[in-house]
């Protein structure tokens, strides 16, 4: 059965490339003659009645903004079969047959067991800061974080040689080291902390005091939220203050990397992205996820986004501390 109409919404984490995205869903909906509605605050508006119809112009003019027009929201009772079958009941209201999510691998979780419980039609496609989902090479949002916490670094670097300091800078990634990865190598860290990695702070310590002799007069240290130290960031530089007598100061750049406008290439892979789930959707697909693999568009099932952990590549970890010498 052909599809008439489709919803869109964002869940989870904002991540900056989520209008761009929303923006491709509504406008190739609409070019291929479909109905389009967006939900405001993810699931929680599913289940709330929060729908309302778009058109060309709902999406004028956000392209280049930050954030998600439509809102996002945590809804952990949308794991709750009552939860989904109120959501369900809503879009058979309004006569929409399929929806389109974009968020992390939680919001894909839900979007597979509310196809599973309804037979809804669902494509996902990866919106998240953290680059953690299998299946594809990057995920709407991480581009403009590591570019932004760069930034930022490239900032502090300014600093710290002037007072030949060692700051440790904080970056997102609870569960995952994408971001610390690429900004340590794109920033010239001394050392990155990662929660893939087992961390010896002795050898980080011990590299820090050689660079120093090789005539070093700061150094950054790019630590993953997520890193599996024994103390928290404060203590940590206190810590390696303690036992290298370097001054070190602290910046943590938390929820600074989720916004601002998107990067070139977030904007390029959403708007893609986004086109390629409606087409997918038109072809009578469902349960699968979007992304993008050596610059093609690729589909997958869903459940294999959440269920399998994005294999972690080393290398990008191993080349940081080789050109830090």
């Amino acid at each position: 059965m052909s599809i008439k109409s489709i919803a869109v919404l964002t869940s989870g984490g904002d991540s900056a490339g989520m209008n761009p995205c929303i923006r491709s869903v509504v406008r190739y909906a609409i070019y291929n003659g479909l109905k389009v509605f967006g939900v405001y605050r993810g699931y929680k508006g599913l289940v709330n009645g929060e729908i309302f119809e778009m058109n060309a112009s709902s999406v004028g003019g956000i392209i280049n903004r930050g954030g998600t027009i439509l809102y996002t929201a945590r809804l952990p009772e949308f794991k709750q079969y009552e939860t989904r079958k109120k959501a369900a009941e809503n879009l058979e209201k309004l006569g929409i047959d399929a929806l389109v999510v974009i968020g992390g691998d939680g919001s894909f979780r839900g979007a597979h067991q509310f196809h599973k419980d309804f037979g809804i039609k669902v494509i996902g496609i990866p919106g998240t800061i953290d680059n953690d989902i299998k299946g594809t090479d990057y995920t709407i949002g991480y581009d403009t974080a590591i570019n932004i916490a760069m930034d930022a670094i490239d900032k502090i670097r300014d600093t710290a040689t002037s007072h030949e300091r060692l700051f440790i800078v904080e970056v997102m990634g609870r569960d995952a080291g994408y971001i610390a990865n690429a900004v340590g190598l794109a920033s010239g860290a001394e050392d990155v902390l990662i929660p893939e990695i087992e961390i010896s702070l002795e050898e980080t310590i011990e590299r820090i005091v050689q660079g120093r002799k090789r005539g070093k007069t700061s150094s950054i240290i790019v630590v993953s939220e997520g890193a599996k130290i024994s103390m928290d960031i404060l203590h940590l530089a206190g810590y390696i203050e303690g036992k290298t007598g370097f001054e070190t100061r602290v910046t943590i750049l938390g929820h600074l990397q989720r916004g601002g406008s998107p990067t070139a290439l977030d904007r390029i892979y959403a708007s893609r992205m986004g086109a390629y789930a409606v087409e997918l959707l038109i072809k009578g697909e469902t349960d699968k996820m979007v992304g993008i693999v050596s610059d093609e568009l690729v589909s997958l099932p869903l459940e294999e986004a959440f269920e399998k952990k994005k294999d972690f590549d080393e290398n990008v970890y191993k080349l940081i501390r080789i050109l830090s010498i």
